[in-house]
């Protein structure tokens, strides 16, 4: 009988339950087409909207909190790896590998120690903050049920004091109920008009002590880790200073937003000499019994205008020695090559000063000396020339002396200009400390 009356009870709070969603549904139709009024709290559905706010902001900082948990343990793991690497390759024999290790091992407790922290602090303390919206959403449901009982009652008892033909006893039944559910939808509605604007309002602190605690904790690791760093970095100088001569020299590669080629700072392999600005004037011996203050032939450097003349296949003229001059100088003169002087003009950061191949027709135009490839250099960009060790390389001016970075010249390889004789298709740029100067 107790099993029966038991599964009355549950059947009896089934078909009230389902009438209550009836008379909720129809009495929601009944405001929605406007034939039944609705009792509006403009100051709680403002609260509601701030709580609807709050409860999205917070759910977002709590994803962006575990994303950021989530990169520091990523960090962690490829800081970690990297350590590993550097003990598995540092030599027993090498100075500093007890400090090494004692190094790798303090900044992996220093990762843990972060992480852990950043949970304890930041991610406990938002998941608290946000475990008490659910509760307050579902009063705010129900205190939204409650109003349409209310609203219902209310209507019910309205329609009954309104009929021609009055049911006492139903009237007051009506105004009975009407009591009990004002008075349940006031309870609730009182206590949530209290609880929504102080939580709303407790998100400035918590917004504050949140970030201070990640900022600060964020604070201490890096000054930590950087101890750490200088600490590694000190041992590595020791290590340095043991192999000072096994250095590694990189060099730089240039990016695509580079403008000039001074971004990159070339440097020729290990133990050979960097080519030096020099200035070196080779002069053709003066002619037996000398030649008059008319000849041709320059006597130093600071005659710009006849070394050109000369340089460039100028002979002289025929008229230009006197007649007491010998047979001998004669026939100097009559042997001498298309270039009787060559001045090698020297480049003052990075610029060349001067040039004396203007006008040879077997040479580029305005060729100013040779050099040759002490060392390989692969071309890093399209506009460098590829150089192999042994390769001539006929150095030639550029067109926009603004272009011209230190340590940088504009030449064509000789090959190259002996096949095509094309400047447009050839010259490039090359570092001059991978060459050295020839006759």
């Amino acid at each position: 009988m107790a099993e029966m009356g038991s599964k009355g009870v549950t059947a009896g709070k089934i078909a009230s339950n389902v009438q209550k969603k009836l008379t909720r549904a129809q009495e929601k139709v009944l405001q929605k087409l406007g034939k039944a009024d609705e009792t509006k709290d403009e100051q709680f559905e403002q609260c509601v909207q701030n709580f609807n706010k709050q409860l999205t902001e917070g759910t977002r900082l709590q994803k962006d909190l575990r994303t950021y948990l989530a990169s520091v343990k990523a960090m962690h793991e490829a800081s970690k790896k990297l350590n590993e690497c550097l003990q598995e390759v540092y030599e027993p024999d090498w100075p500093g590998r007890d400090e090494a290790n004692k190094i790798a091992e303090n900044n992996d407790l220093l990762w843990m120690d972060y992480h852990q922290k950043l949970v304890d602090q930041a991610l406990l303390t938002m998941d608290t903050y946000l475990g008490q919206f659910p509760d307050i959403k579902s009063r705010i449901a129900k205190r939204g049920r409650k109003l349409v009982d209310y609203d219902s009652a209310r209507h019910h008892y309205e329609s009954l004091q309104t009929a021609k033909k009055k049911d006492e006893a139903k009237i007051a039944k009506a105004e009975e109920e009407l009591i009990k559910a004002q008075k349940v939808f006031e309870e609730m509605n009182v206590d949530l008009q209290e609880e929504l604007p102080s939580l709303w309002n407790s998100r400035v602190g918590f917004y504050v002590n949140t970030f201070q605690s990640i900022a600060g904790l964020e604070e201490n690791f890096h000054k930590e880790m950087s101890k750490l760093n200088q600490n590694l970095n000190d041992v590595l100088v020791s290590l340095e200073k043991q192999h000072g001569s096994n250095t590694f020299t990189v060099k730089a590669q240039p990016s695509d937003n580079a403008p000039a080629k001074g971004n990159k700072s070339p440097s020729p392999p290990d133990g050979s000499p960097a080519a030096t600005p020099e200035i070196r004037v080779n002069h053709e011996p003066e002619p037996a019994g000398g030649a008059t203050p008319g000849a041709a032939l320059p006597k130093s450097p600071s005659q710009p205008a006849e070394a050109s003349e000369v340089a460039g296949g100028t002979q002289p003229a025929a008229g230009a020695q006197e007649p007491g001059e010998t047979a001998a100088s004669e026939a100097a003169s009559s042997s001498l090559p298309a270039v009787v002087v060559e001045t090698f003009p020297a480049t003052v950061n990075g610029t060349v000063e001067g040039g004396s191949g203007a006008g040879r027709l077997d040479l580029p135009p305005g060729f100013m000396f040779k050099v040759q490839a002490q060392h390989d250099y692969t071309a890093t960009d399209t506009d460098e020339l590829q150089l192999k060790a042994g390769d001539v390389v006929l150095v030639i001016p550029f067109q926009n002396p603004e272009e011209q970075d230190e340590g940088w010249l504009m030449g064509v390889k000789e090959s190259d200009w002996n096949q095509h004789k094309e400047l447009e298709k050839c010259r490039g740029v090359f570092p001059e400390n991978f060459t050295e100067r020839v006759p």
